[in-house]
């Protein structure tokens, strides 16, 4: 039984740091690679970031140099840093897995506030 399971939000004020961890089970995950998206209210669902098996990364645009996007594959887990947070960044955030061919995985979601 695969699981994904989120930590690390909350609500925090602009300007703010705050640190997502997602701990995977029932995979092998250091072949998967493993990312972050969000999902606003009344919106789709966006990439935040990724990071392949191999270490390689990506960003969405709104959020390179705030955010970085790492893994610890002893650990099973994957995190996201969020530095200089904005009240656009407020939403539903969602770990997911994929093994590059068909196998794809989500969390439950965190809620991320960041409001004064």
């Amino acid at each position: 039984q695969v699981q994904l399971v989120e930590s690390g939000g909350g609500l925090v004020q602009p300007g703010g740091s705050l640190r997502l961890s997602c701990r995977a089970s029932g995979i092998i995950f250091s072949i998967y690679t493993m990312g972050w998206y969000r999902q606003a209210p009344g919106k789709q669902r966006d990439m935040v970031a990724v990071i392949t098996n191999g270490g390689n990364t990506n960003y969405a645009d709104s959020v390179k140099g705030r955010f970085t996007i790492s893994r610890d594959n002893a650990k099973n887990t994957v995190y996201l840093q969020m530095n200089s947070l904005k009240p656009e960044d407020t939403a539903v955030y969602y770990c997911n897995a994929f093994d590059n061919v068909a196998a794809d995985y989500w969390g439950q979601g965190t809620q991320v506030t960041v409001s004064s």
